[in-house]
Order: structure tokens, then sequence, then C-alpha cells
């Protein structure tokens, strides 16, 4: 695996090795080891799977502490634009966004510390996303920021033709 240090502060986009033959492909996802050695210590309890049509928008959701969550996110079919904002006030990138497209040809994956707003927008139908968190989920936590939240300002590319 191939891990690439993001804009903000303790994203990491990652570029699993994709081995191919006439039978298909195999690709590790996780592993432990790995996401240890570059800086990624998370102890992932929970494995979320969501399946959008195209122009959906979910997000930007997060929990608080002491349950923030840590994601680990990849698409399985379509494709999809994943959004992140830094919440931590101590962080010297506090409020900044920075997003990325997601699809299964390459099994790109995208890892988010704690303290992130999370959202993505389905560019295709059927757009299939699945993330491993390292918090149970906790409804009574939950928060989120409005996506068109113009002190945020992301620039989505498709008309939303649902939020959630």
């Amino acid at each position: 695996m191939d891990f690439q240090a993001g804009p903000l502060p303790g994203l990491f986009i990652i570029d699993p090795r994709i081995f191919g033959d006439a039978r298909g492909h195999f690709l590790e996802t996780y592993r432990k080891d790995l996401f240890a050695a570059n800086g990624i210590h998370e102890d992932f309890v929970q494995d979320n799977q969501s399946l959008s049509g195209k122009g959906i928008l979910r997000g930007l959701h997060f929990q608080a502490p002491p349950h923030a969550q840590g994601k680990l996110v990849r698409v399985l079919q379509g494709r999809v634009l994943d959004v992140v904002v830094d919440l931590r006030r101590s962080s010297p990138t506090y409020g900044r966004w920075f997003s990325l497209e997601l699809s299964p040809e390459k099994g790109r994956m995208f890892y988010m510390p704690p303290g992130f707003a999370h959202g993505f927008q389905a560019l295709r139908p059927d757009s299939t996303l699945l993330y491993l968190v390292s918090s149970a989920y906790r409804d009574d936590l939950e928060d989120g920021l409005h996506p068109h939240d113009p002190a945020v300002g992301i620039c989505w590319p498709l008309a939303v033709t649902l939020m959630t």
C-alpha cells in the first residue's frame, strides 16, 4: 500500500497494490501493521456501508467527543466526491475542507482521524461507500454541518437530488 499524507494534518490517501490476472483481482484493504507504520493507530470497531443514487449528498456528519470517529473510506461501486472539514479547534487548518473522488477502479482509500466532519456526493447511480470507524455510532453524539454553509464554501459538483 502507498500512503500519501493529505493536505490537512492527519489525512491520508491510500492506494493499495492490486494484483490482477485472468481470474480477476486481489487487494489488501487494511493491514494494521502497515497503517501503524504510517502513523495511523486506529482500532476500527464498526463497518458501515451506504448506497446512494446520483446526486445524493450525505453529510457533513461527525460524532462528538469522547466518541469522535476516525474513518477509513472506500468506494465499492460507482463514484463519489468525498469531503472532510477540519473541526479540530487547535489545528492550523481548522475550518478548511478537502475533497477527492473515490471509485473502485484503483481501490483508493481515504483516512480521516477523529475531529473531521465527513460527507460525500454520489457522482454515479448506485454508488456504494464502505467505511470503517474507530468508535461505535452513538445517536446522542451525532452532529453535523450544513453542506451548503457559506462559511465552509464547499463546491459540490452536481445538483443535489436529496440531502441526508
